[in-house]
């Protein structure tokens, strides 16, 4: 029998969902006004854990880039992302806490973000929390 679809497309929905999750992805790199190459490698890795072709993702990072500079709130990127299941918002906020740390720090904007974040996509404190202290641990940062 033929395949009416071919494995490696993305469903359309799905693609506006990584276009939402690497604008946000996005927006934490740049909350510090230094989006790096190392941030850059992180969304990277992160749209393939999410299922994204490696031969699509910087089309999605390129119409991210669009979308997150054109906004002006978070609430456009969190309004969909917040309807995907559990352990993908957890590797959402994990990628999200790999960017805050990637230079071994975390801003008071950063953190800002991240205690909003944890709301809006509707996250217990305590489950950001766990994933905040791997990230810290993985990267041999220290709490203060």
């Amino acid at each position: 029998m033929f395949n009416l679809f071919k494995k490696d497309e993305v469903n359309p929905k799905d693609n506006f969902s990584l276009i939402a999750i690497t604008s946000l992805l996005i927006h934490s790199a740049k909350i510090d006004e230094n989006f790096t190459e190392n941030e850059r490698k992180i969304i990277k890795k992160t749209l393939i854990e999410m299922g994204a072709q490696v031969k699509n993702i910087e089309e999605i990072i390129e119409e991210a880039e669009k979308k997150e500079k054109d906004s002006n709130q978070i609430l456009e990127f969190t309004r969909e992302i917040k309807n995907v299941d559990e352990n993908k918002k957890k590797l959402i906020i994990e990628a999200l806490w790999n960017i805050v740390y990637s230079d071994k720090n975390a801003d008071m904007y950063e953190t800002n973000l991240m205690r909003r974040l944890s709301g809006l996509l509707y996250l217990d404190n305590k489950v950001v929390g766990d994933i905040k202290r791997k990230v810290m641990k993985k990267n041999d940062i220290s709490s203060k």
